[in-house]
């Protein structure tokens, strides 16, 4: 955690560290690693509300726990740019980080993969395996996607490349 500021630190120390290590393919132990990440998201969340500081809404949208899906949000300029959130839990996993997919910036930016993934090679994928299976569904939005928006989405916007939803509406009324 040398380098970080004091606020992910802070952050990371706060989301519990899971146990299991079990994948989509191991039954029962992986039903008790779905309850892990569950606590460690109720927990990642709740600490972000009493910090005014939510960011994101997601669940499950299987009952198998596979795949996520909800929406996340980025302040720049006073202004809330929201997107479409999603992933796959990899059947390697936990040694294998979800690829977290923001599908409505495809295309909008070289750190990005086909299909709205967001590339989190160089930084977070080494800490991943380095921590496995310690880390989670909450360490990936906390260490993987916030850092990611707060890096991104001012570019975006600043370039056009991402507009706010009043100004799409006002420009389709002209």
């Amino acid at each position: 955690m040398e380098g970080w500021d004091p606020s992910t630190k802070s952050a990371l120390t706060q989301i519990p560290l899971l146990t299991t290590r079990a994948g989509p393919r191991d039954g029962g132990p992986w039903t008790q690693r779905l309850k892990e990440e569950y606590r460690a998201l109720i927990a990642y969340t709740s600490m972000n509300k009493s910090n005014d500081n939510d960011w994101f809404r997601i669940s499950a949208a299987n009952p198998e726990g596979t795949r996520w899906e909800g929406t996340c949000w980025y302040v720049h300029n006073l202004r809330r740019y929201e997107f479409q959130l999603q992933f796959d839990i990899p059947v390697t996993y936990p040694a294998t980080a979800p690829e977290i997919e923001l599908p409505q910036l495809d295309g909008k930016t070289h750190k990005m993969y086909r299909g709205g993934k967001i590339c989190l090679t160089v930084h977070f994928k080494p800490l991943w395996a380095k921590n496995c299976p310690r880390f989670g569904i909450a360490h990936a939005l906390c260490l993987g996607l916030a850092p990611w928006l707060a890096a991104e989405v001012p570019i975006l916007v600043d370039s056009g490349m991402v507009k706010h939803k009043d100004d799409e509406a006002t420009s389709a009324e002209s």
